[in-house]
């Protein structure tokens, strides 16, 4: 699913390369925001964290405003948010992001793909995607055709 070849490459994110105690991929924004939540990050660090996140927040749309269960796990299993990589002026901020992360030794990994999953909500910027992997939606659709 991961493609290298930068013409395919039509969307962008950056988690965590292990999966949380939900069994997901926690996101670059959700990295950070723990580290605050748990009273780790410095004064400039949590400055520039509240300062980016409101940028964020008016900067695009938060999905689960638009489709409240979006990120419903029973509804989307594993359902992860992703730039498009045509969303240069979102995506040039996350740098900041993952400089706090390498100072507190947090892996972040950058994931570029074509086709990363079920698209279940779009937008000019974004999409959410159930992943092919935990999509167990196509799974039944793809048994019941092959029945």
């Amino acid at each position: 699913m991961i493609d290298s070849d930068s013409e395919a490459v039509r969307y962008v994110r950056f988690q965590a390369p292990y999966r949380n105690s939900r069994g997901h991929f926690t996101g670059v924004f959700g990295l950070v925001n723990n580290l605050a939540r748990d009273g780790l990050l410095s004064d400039e660090q949590e400055s520039f964290r509240r300062r980016n996140n409101s940028w964020y927040d008016a900067a695009y749309t938060d999905p689960s405003t638009v489709y409240p269960h979006v990120y419903d796990d029973e509804i989307n299993p594993g359902a992860a948010a992703w730039f498009k990589s045509s969303a240069t002026h979102l995506i040039a901020r996350v740098s900041g992001y993952l400089e706090i992360l390498s100072v507190h030794g947090i892996e972040c990994q950058a994931l570029r793909s074509a086709d990363p999953g079920r698209v279940i909500y779009e937008d000019d910027v974004q999409i959410v995607v159930v992943p092919y992997v935990l999509d167990v939606n196509s799974i039944q659709e793809s048994i019941e055709t092959h029945e």
